[in-house]
């Protein structure tokens, strides 16, 4: 992992789409791609190249733990990290959701102001932890 640059965000509802990329290209800076759903986010997800993946977990056709594992399945993106955005999510389904390339899970209704600072933290922890 190196710079944090380009982030690929899939989520089903047009509403937090709309707050996400605001918070995160006005706010954080970042490059962004939207996917509102998982097959879409497979169609552009080699021509966009993104450093990282912001996808919520439950979704039309392919969920985002499936949407996921497909990434990770094409040539380049075997490694590619991930933070979750979910509404619902209790403690046993957050250990299963989080693995050594989920860098986090941000709760919906998260915070526009915050959401580009809390996104870095975790890609710094993600990154320290890697280094380690």
């Amino acid at each position: 992992m190196g710079e944090l640059n380009k982030i690929l965000h899939v989520e089903d509802e047009a509403d937090i789409r709309e707050i996400a990329h605001m918070a995160l290209e006005l706010i954080g800076g970042f490059e962004v791609a939207q996917a509102e759903l998982g097959t879409v986010a497979l169609d552009i997800v080699e021509g966009f190249a993104p450093d990282m993946i912001l996808i919520d977990v439950q979704m039309p056709e392919l969920t985002g733990p499936e949407t996921l594992e497909a990434i990770r399945k094409m040539p380049g993106f075997e490694n590619i990290p991930a933070i979750y955005m979910t509404a619902k999510v209790s403690e046993s389904e957050k250990g299963s959701l989080i693995g050594p390339l989920e860098l986090g899970l941000i709760s919906k209704p998260f915070d526009p102001t915050t959401l580009a600072t809390q996104i870095r933290a975790m890609w710094d922890k993600g990154l320290s932890a890697a280094a380690a």
